[in-house]
């Protein structure tokens, strides 16, 4: 091997060992930052009422039943109940029954679709969510920086004073014969291809790598056929502003816009009172996909809402308001934060604005 090729060599791999040795310190840092603000908070005492509702599908669940029990039982927390998930019964209905029975905190085990539905029935009560993320992805805790991985410290954060409050968007099925049309999320909702792309999502994959599973099964619905519709954006003010005949791949509404290594929605703010809707298209087949991503990756570097300079074969639109309502010419699935709700053609979109208190850690 000439000696050019082993300089150059060996600096590439001094960057990336000094890459991950910066990574590591910066992990270490956030961990001591994240400590000490625990050590730093007070906790409820011994006359709070706690409920967890738990998701006994996640394989972590009994596992997360144990240590939930020693770590009430070393703080001296005896009120606590557990409440199951069951097929008939939700997380909404749970917590429904645990405030009724006089719960103060409700803390919701498991995954984005368990926080989800937990959050639905405790938001504008007065009583406060707490979060202990486990699962796959866990994006809500993510964008509210409630530790994932280190369950004692999401404990920690669920059961002491800190919290904040956050919005809570709705989306309600206009042409729906079921008496439950309006379906609460956190993070982002969506119609078109998103809805597909997880409706598709295997979810022995989805265990294995995590998120990454979604990329799969979105490779599958590439060249699926566009949706067309009419798209009303409504803003605070009252002022509205309808476009006909919209052709778009998906539509989304975020409350929340990050998402592990990329940053869908930049200017999605989880407690500002409106929402960030993106609406997505693509044309040229391959060449307009690879251009959605460089559109995607940009704005994740700039921490702005604009497509990328090199981008021909895509669009993404982003507009916010106070809601937006979608009537499409055929049915298309529809989603909130990863739960599918079926097929629809007429949707409303509205946020509440800081109608949900969390336990979150504070700087």
């Amino acid at each position: 091997m000439p000696l050019s090729a082993i300089v150059v060599l060996a600096g590439v791999v001094c960057v990336i060992a000094a890459l991950a040795a910066l990574a590591l310190w910066l992990r270490a840092r956030a961990r001591r930052r994240l400590e000490a603000s625990l050590q730093a908070r007070h906790d409820d005492g011994d006359r709070v009422s706690y409920a967890f509702v738990i998701n006994p599908s996640k394989p972590q669940a009994e596992q997360a039943r144990g240590l939930i029990k020693d770590f009430c039982g070393a703080k001296g927390l005896d009120d606590v109940r557990f409440y199951d998930t069951q097929l008939d019964k939700d997380g909404k209905a749970c917590a429904l029954q645990a405030v009724d029975e006089g719960a103060d905190i409700v803390v919701a085990v498991g995954g984005d679709g368990t926080v989800r539905t937990v959050a639905s029935a405790v938001a504008s009560t007065g009583h406060t969510l707490g979060i202990v993320p486990i699962g796959t992805g866990n994006l809500f805790a993510r964008n509210l920086n409630i530790p994932v991985g280190d369950m004692d410290a999401a404990l920690a954060v669920a059961t002491s004073h800190g919290s904040r409050l956050v919005d809570v968007g709705r989306m309600r099925i206009l042409d729906s014969s079921s008496p439950q049309t309006k379906h609460a999320f956190l993070i982002i909702a969506g119609i078109g291809f998103d809805a597909m792309m997880i409706d598709d999502t295997d979810p022995n994959l989805k265990k294995s790598i995590s998120w990454l599973a979604y990329f799969i099964s979105g490779a599958k619905h590439l060249f699926a056929d566009k949706y067309h519709g009419d798209v009303t954006i409504r803003q605070p003010d009252g002022r509205s502003q309808t476009n006909k005949d919209v052709e778009f791949r998906t539509f989304m509404a975020g409350n929340c816009g990050e998402i592990p290594g990329f940053s869908l929605m930049p200017d999605a703010s989880f407690d500002d009172g409106i929402l960030d809707f993106e609406l997505i298209d693509t044309s040229g087949g391959l060449i307009g996909w690879a251009n959605l991503f460089g559109d995607v990756m940009h704005q994740t570097i700039t921490r702005k809402p604009n497509q990328s300079p090199l981008s021909t074969n895509s669009s993404i639109v982003q507009v916010q308001g106070s809601s937006a309502s979608i009537r499409l010419k055929e049915p298309a699935l529809a989603q909130v934060d990863g739960d599918i709700l079926g097929q629809t053609q007429h949707i409303e979109l509205t946020v509440d604005h800081q109608a949900l208190c969390v336990r979150v850690p504070v700087d």
